[in-house]
């Protein structure tokens, strides 16, 4: 574009202007283009949930989909948890299952949230363990095997992050 071709469009563009009203709504989209420029649509906290979300599903090993379902519910309620972990929010679900593991009353609960969601997606009374007792022969989640489940998801999230370090 030339010299004169620029002042022209200057030159329309302010006697435009004068003939108008100012209002804010002018501004916001004149500039419209220029707010967002470089960053994403989608908030920080919902892409990194998603990325929690995803690496959860990717790593835990769950066949029949219950314990995967509490976790996710787990995560969406923790916004505090992941928004410490924006720029790593594998760690947010590494802090989750420790915290799991590390606590007995957690697990307890978390099993039995389990057990009450499989039994709403099986349509079945669900087999629920109390602490101290030997599970039900047919109980899909005992203490035990989401204990075991939930350090196989922190093994592999801990390969997977020295696998990205070298």
């Amino acid at each position: 574009m030339t010299h004169d071709q620029t002042n022209y469009d200057r030159d329309v563009q302010q006697e435009l202007r004068l003939g108008r009203r100012f209002s804010l709504a002018d501004v916001i989209g004149q500039e419209a283009g220029n707010f967002m420029k470089g960053e994403s649509p989608v908030p920080r906290l919902v892409q990194a949930k998603s990325q929690v979300r995803q690496c959860l599903a990717s790593h835990l090993s769950d066949l029949h989909g219950a314990l995967h379902q509490v976790l996710l519910r787990w995560i969406d309620a923790d916004d505090s948890r992941i928004s410490r972990h924006l720029d790593a929010p594998e760690n947010a679900l590494k802090e989750l299952l420790e915290g799991v593991l590390q606590s007995s009353e957690t697990l307890y609960e978390l099993v039995r949230q389990a057990d009450v969601t499989w039994g709403q997606l099986y349509d079945e009374r669900p087999h629920f363990q109390q602490p101290g007792q030997d599970p039900h022969p047919d109980d899909e989640y005992t203490h035990e095997s989401v204990r075991v489940a939930l350090r196989a998801c922190l093994q592999k999230l801990a390969s997977e992050t020295k696998g990205d370090l070298s």
